[in-house]
This record gives C-alpha cells, sequence and structure tokens, in this order.
C-alpha cells in the first residue's frame, strides 16, 4: 500500500485507477495524483471512490489491485463512483497461474510467549472454560431457557443491570401516579451480583435455535455437525443436551459427527429425552441436577501456560464501510500472519466475500488438493445462489452501498484483507472441524452470525471481527473481539467496540504497529485476563446455515 497525497485521498495499490476519500471532498476541488492535476465533478464523502483518468462506458475498474467492476457510462476524471454507473465485475479463476513464496513477519519476540489457557485431553487449548446446554430441536428452546433461568444468577454469573434497574424504577412511579413525561433515567446505576460459586467456570452457555426438524434432512445433519462441533471445541468443558426424541436431528447422528471430529472425545456429555422421561418436570430436574454435578467437576480445571501455537483464530467482518479494507481488515491480516508464522491456526470465511479475489486465494494454496477444493466449494456456492435468483453480485447491504462498498468485489478485495497473506493451508466445508496449521479457508455465508457460529463450530477460540458501521455480534463460546475501521465509530460505540483501527487512517499508526497490538490484547484476552464488550453484554448468537427447502 503506498502513502496516501495530502492525506485527504488514497489509491491503495499502484493499479488501482481510482481514489478513496479519506475525508469528505467538496464538488470542484482540486486534486493532484501522479503529476495530474484535475477538479472533482462530484462532491466524494469520506470512504466513497472516484475516478482518475477519463473512463468511457465499459472501462474496467480496479481496487486493491484488482478487478472490482465496470462503468455503465462515460466518466471524467475526478466522478464519484456510485451504484447507478458501475456494476460489479470479477476476474474469472481456475487453477494455479503462479507459485507462491510467502515473506514471513518477524515473530521473535514472541518465539517463547505464552497463554494462560484450559488444556483439554485432545490437546487443544482453550481461551474459556464454559459449560454448554443446547438443544438438538427448536421444540426444547422453552426447556433450554428454563434452565437458563434456573441456573444464571444462582451460579453469580448474571447481575442485576440497569435496564431491570430501569423498569423498577418506572414500575414504582406508576404505582405512585407520577408523570412519565418528566422522566430520566441515570444510565449507571448500581449493580449487583452474587460471587460465582465456581470461580475456574467462565460460564454457562445456553443455545437456542430453529432448526433440528421440519427442513430437509442436509439442514438437520449440518446443525448435528455445527453443534459438535461446539462440543469439540476446547473453550468448552461439558454438554448438557436437550433432545424431544422424534426430530430429525438423532442423538445418534450428533454422536457420529462427535465421533468424526474426535473418536476418542471424551468430555461429559449428558443426554436428556423429553419423549423417553417419566414427565417434563422430571427430566428437569434430572438435567439440573447432573449438570450442576458436571460444573463443580469443570471447575477443578485451572489455567496452564500454553505456546501460542494453541491460538485458533476466526477472522470475520459485518456492517462494513469504504474503510475497513484500508485500516481494519489489513490490521487484523498482519496479526493473522504472525499468528500463522508461529504455528497457529487462522480461519477466514464468508465465501461470498471472496468474490473477484479467488485467483489469488488459489495462487496461494499449498497444493492442487486445496485448490480443487476451493473451486469446488466456491463455484457449487454460487451455482446455488443463483439457482435462487440470486448471486454474490447482491451481497453488500444498503450500509455497505451507504459508505463506500457499491459492489461485492470492491467488498470482497477490502474483506479478504483479513486473511493476511501466508500461503492457505487448508479449505473446508460448512460444519467441518479445523485440521491444519496457518490459514484455513472455511465455507460459510457472508451472513455475520451464521459465519461466527461455524467458525466456533471449527475450533476458533477467539474471533477477531472487523466493523465500519457497527455491529453487537458475539457467540457463546469463541469470544468475539470488535475492531473498528474508524475512530468515530469507537468513539460514538463503546459499549461494542473493542479496538480502534481509525489511527491507521489518520497516519497516526501503521498497519504492522496495529496488527502486533492486536497480538498483544488476543494473548491477554486468551489467558483470561479480560472480557471482550460482546461477553459483557451477554452477546451470544447463534445461526446455522439452512442450504434446503423447507419441508
Amino acid at each position: 500500500m503506498i502513502a496516501e497525497t495530502k492525506q485527504t485521498y488514497l489509491q491503495i495499490h499502484p493499479k488501482d485507477n481510482v481514489l478513496v476519500a479519506l475525508q469528505d471532498q467538496k464538488a470542484g476541488s482540486l486534486i493532484y495524483f501522479n503529476g495530474q492535476e484535475f477538479a472533482l465533478k462530484d462532491a466524494v464523502a469520506a470512504k466513497h471512490k472516484f475516478t482518475i483518468t477519463d473512463m468511457t462506458a465499459g472501462t474496467e475498474v480496479y481496487m486493491y489491485g484488482v478487478l472490482v467492476g465496470k462503468t455503465t457510462r462515460d466518466l471524467p476524471a475526478g466522478s464519484l463512483l456510485t451504484t447507478e454507473n458501475l456494476k460489479h465485475a470479477a476476474e474469472s479463476f481456475s487453477k494455479k497461474t503462479e507459485e507462491y513464496v510467502w515473506q514471513a513477519p518477524d515473530v521473535s519476540k514472541w518465539q517463547n510467549r505464552t497463554f494462560q489457557g484450559y488444556h483439554r485431553a485432545d490437546g487443544q487449548v482453550g481461551t474459556r472454560n464454559y459449560w454448554l446446554v443446547l438443544p438438538l430441536v427448536f421444540c426444547e428452546n422453552r426447556n433450554i431457557e428454563t434452565l437458563k433461568n434456573a441456573f444464571l444468577k444462582e451460579l453469580g454469573y448474571t447481575s442485576t443491570d440497569k435496564y431491570e434497574v430501569q423498569v423498577r424504577e418506572l414500575a414504582e412511579l406508576y404505582r405512585q401516579g407520577k408523570d412519565l413525561r418528566e422522566y430520566t433515567f441515570d444510565a449507571a446505576p448500581v449493580y449487583t451480583s452474587k460471587q460465582r460459586l465456581f470461580p475456574n467456570v467462565d460460564g454457562v452457555k445456553f443455545i437456542v435455535h430453529d432448526g433440528g426438524c421440519g427442513g430437509t434432512r442436509e439442514d438437520s445433519d449440518n446443525l448435528c455437525a455445527i453443534l459438535a462441533g461446539y462440543c469439540v471445541n476446547p473453550n468448552v468443558a461439558g454438554i448438557t443436551v436437550l433432545s424431544l426424541g422424534c426430530q430429525h436431528a438423532q442423538v445418534s447422528i450428533l454422536q457420529e459427527k462427535l465421533k468424526e471430529r474426535d473418536p476418542s472425545f471424551s468430555k461429559p456429555l449428558l443426554i436428556f429425552e423429553q419423549q423417553k422421561a417419566a414427565s417434563e418436570s422430571a427430566m428437569l430436574s434430572d438435567a439440573i441436577l447432573q449438570t450442576f454435578r458436571g460444573i463443580a467437576e469443570a471447575n477443578k480445571l485451572e489455567r496452564q501456560p500454553a505456546p501460542l501455537d494453541k491460538l485458533v483464530v476466526g477472522v470475520e467482518c459485518g456492517g462494513s464501510d469504504g474503510f475497513s479494507g484500508i485500516s481494519a481488515n489489513p490490521a487484523v491480516g498482519y496479526a493473522a500472519d504472525l499468528i500463522a508464522a508461529l504455528g497457529g491456526k487462522v480461519v477466514l470465511s464468508e465465501f461470498p466475500e471472496l468474490c473477484g479475489v479467488e485467483q489469488e486465494l488459489i495462487n496461494r494454496c499449498v497444493d492442487e488438493e486445496t485448490v480443487n477444493r476451493f473451486v469446488t466449494l466456491m463455484r457449487d456456492y454460487a451455482a446455488r445462489a443463483e439457482a435462487v435468483g440470486s448471486g454474490f453480485d447482491m451481497n453488500p447491504s444498503p450500509g455497505n452501498i451507504r459508505d463506500g462498498l457499491i459492489t461485492d468485489a470492491i467488498k470482497s478485495a477490502g474483506a479478504a484483507k483479513k486473511g493476511g497473506t501466508s500461503p492457505v493451508t487448508d479449505v473446508l466445508g460448512y460444519g467441518q472441524y479445523i485440521r491444519r496449521s496457518g490459514l484455513t479457508l472455511l465455507c460459510t455465508p457472508g451472513n455475520d452470525v451464521e459465519s461466527t457460529t461455524a467458525m466456533a463450530g471449527s475450533g476458533c477460540t477467539i474471533q477477531l471481527f472487523t466493523t465500519g458501521l457497527g455491529t453487537p455480534t458475539g457467540n457463546p463460546i469463541s469470544p468475539v473481539v470488535k475492531v473498528s475501521s474508524n475512530t468515530s465509530l469507537a468513539t460514538r460505540l463503546p459499549d461494542i467496540i473493542d479496538l480502534d483501527a481509525g489511527p491507521v487512517i489518520s497516519g497516526e499508526k501503521t498497519i504492522e504497529q496495529l496488527g502486533e497490538e492486536m497480538l498483544e490484547y488476543i494473548i491477554g484476552l486468551a489467558g483470561g485476563e479480560f472480557d471482550t464488550k460482546a461477553m459483557e453484554l451477554g452477546q451470544d448468537d447463534f445461526i446455522f446455515w439452512k442450504r434446503g427447502v423447507s419441508l
């Protein structure tokens, strides 16, 4: 990436024929670039792009050094790119076109570093120690909520928060007949919380979902695969499973998926099937007793030092903006390279947001088998989308477009930067568990929660999540770190943002500096020194990817 001219606009790659506005630009402003001088024909808001040469209709537009669109009309230099004058276009892809040589970053200062993790019998190391409670079918969601209400406060995992206090105040004022139009609320009341009964258990996590029956067998099998991945994830100490009994997602399928991921699976797995129980009440009472015993046993495990090659980090983006691919994503990518160079594992997902950079990723694949798997999964996914009247070109959301990501290829070229530059060592389908060190590509949708759900199910013990617009997304078992692409967002929404990549835009920090700071943050987070904002908010999102019709 080359430096910006006058700190107000940027050429990301020498091949690019557009510039990105780093600050709002007025129509008529003079632009000086590569010995040229031209005036902006339109006002250009920060994060948006404008042409640096005259373009005729059909001109190929490049950003990040790759094709991201074609113009639909003649555009003079200094024209704002919009959805009206630019359409999605991306390069084709097939086999490797060149050999890839990776220049790994210097990681000598982290070579002997460790984090305090939870060591599991299968050799994995967790960053948290959770007990997990999950249903095999949506029919059990109410019972899951019953268990949640029974456990969390009594074990000291929840507190009286400000919203409960606010409702209590309003109810009391209403009883007194007071005029609520004059009511104001102190946003920082005193919190009350019991001390944790089990200090070495970081939480009891409860999943609910709308699957397990009524759809295709493919969907129920995929659900079992994801749930099995959650059970195997080293952040989980033990599992309580509620099953109705007659659903597609049978206990036997879950057990089969567990054996596929870990033939020697030995964690406590408590299964309760309602249709075999004497009554619902009897089942829940038994579940509470056995789960309590399991949590007490999990509490005996303590954190121990672990090398950094035991880190498994997923990289994700959501609510992206025109700065995401310039600041937050490349910084996360550099952190990913550091982890890969240290022998750790990194997972890059969201296949619709790799559209246009496939050939670059293919060239980074370590062997032909990995290439072929990536090509097959990408083409199969694209065909499925087109079969239902959609396509990757429809991926950008209204928020993405409003903030400068006007084609899927523009969004994808910036999104792929999260994966850094290391070789692609493996490619996995949705629901498969991570197998190799280095960078793995995981086939998921671009949907934030379907993707974060999948990465936790593939073994990620931490996730770095970049955002330009802001999102509260979290995960029940895999801590999610929010990285803002701009300082304005970090300042406006400090309750959901953990790290700010805005200093890259202002020139105060380099991508490499921020990437190193992220690695230090990850080491502290992995060791339980602090929690993320999503964890503090109890943001435990779970949505698995349904790919079939409903029957």
